[in-house]
């Protein structure tokens, strides 16, 4: 569903069914975080989300208020692979061993 910033993120939910006004971001939500709508100007997860779909990456959120932006909360997001049960630094590039490159090909003359 598109989020209030106009990008597609499968973590955002909207009803505006009938006169309803009702959204939410369940990724927050799941993790105890409070999300307003200025938080999906900046929140790196439609971009993750649209760079690697491993259905074995999950995402951790958290909102602070970086030094960078004294004023401004952000959603930061560190990232989890249990299929190799350790950290992801790049998330949107993964692990690196959930999904292989593909194999090289050789052209002999």
């Amino acid at each position: 569903m598109k989020t209030p910033d106009g990008r597609e993120c499968p973590h955002f939910y909207g009803d505006y069914y009938r006169g309803r006004n009702i959204e939410e971001c369940r990724l927050l939500k799941l993790h105890g975080q409070q999300w307003t709508r200025d938080l999906c100007k900046t929140c790196p997860v439609p971009d993750i989300a649209r760079a690697n779909s491993c259905q074995h990456m999950q995402l951790k959120p958290v909102v602070a208020r970086p030094i960078t932006a004294a004023f401004q909360r952000r959603v930061q997001v560190n990232a989890f692979c249990e299929k190799t049960k350790r950290d992801v630094s790049e998330p949107q590039i993964g692990c690196g061993e959930c999904h292989s490159l593909p194999f090289n090909f050789e052209i002999k003359e």
